[in-house]
């Protein structure tokens, strides 16, 4: 059965500083490329940081068709594995938390969240849910938050996906944060026995001000277990091979 090599990276946390960020992109892509993947993710609002605030989100947001946005493409490698980038996007004056799908350096496609968190009232939800393909193997994207509701899930799967991309940022308080260490797999495997889809998702981990992120970044099965997980609480990058033929989502 041919297989696609995707990865999933476990990142420090990154806030207001793009250029360290592009410089860790490089960084794990090269590697991703070494191991022979064909997609890559890196968490949610990864490139500008998980910043909810209007000024900061408003500050930091870039517009997809800018020159500044340009100038960061070209930074990017032009070859090796698709990225899929979390950031903040602005569009006529609108916040979005998007999800930015990058292929050699040229945008190939976005998702904007569409399941806000009550504390995402700066944002705007999304409404599209595009499908996007690599070596064969498609695949929609789910924001974190967006894995909580089952309809995100379908959507994906009804456009005939075989997986869900899921960048996440669980930098939660530490007493929420130990409630729902291992919960965010638990919810998310019943989105993949609920569809049949694979999951690949990707989060931040690091401690700052009283808030600890410990992951999980993981491969979650079409029955919902988990097949592949980095070490909670440790920077890495994760290498699973996913099945594709016309049964890969039985």
């Amino acid at each position: 059965m041919k297989s696609v090599r995707v990865a999933a990276a476990q990142t420090p946390e990154y806030r207001d500083d793009m250029d360290a960020a592009l410089t860790y992109v490089d960084e794990v892509a090269g590697l991703a490329e070494l191991k022979g993947a064909r997609l890559v993710c890196f968490p949610e609002g990864f490139l500008q940081g998980y910043l909810t605030d209007e000024a900061s989100a408003r500050r930091v947001a870039l517009d997809l068709s800018s020159p500044e946005f340009d100038t960061i493409l070209r930074r990017l490698p032009k070859s090796g594995p698709m990225l899929i980038l979390g950031i903040i996007e602005v569009e006529d004056e609108r916040l979005f938390n998007t999800a930015v799908v990058i292929e050699c350096g040229v945008v190939a496609g976005r998702y904007r969240k569409m399941n806000l968190l009550h504390g995402e009232g700066a944002f705007e939800a999304g409404v599209d849910t595009p499908l996007f393909e690599i070596d064969g193997l498609r695949f929609g994207i789910n924001i974190c938050h967006d894995t909580n509701f089952p309809e995100a899930a379908r959507k994906v799967a009804d456009l005939g996906a075989a997986m869900i991309v899921c960048p996440a940022n669980n930098m939660m308080r530490r007493e929420k944060a130990e409630i729902f260490k291992d919960l965010h797999n638990a919810k998310r495997g019943e989105r993949c026995r609920e569809t049949g889809l694979w999951l690949l998702s990707a989060d931040v981990t690091g401690e700052r001000e009283g808030r600890i992120a410990w992951g999980p970044t993981a491969v979650l099965s079409p029955q919902g277990q988990v097949l592949a997980q980095l070490p909670l609480g440790e920077p890495g990058l994760l290498i699973f091979d996913i099945p594709v033929s016309e049964n890969a989502r039985q």
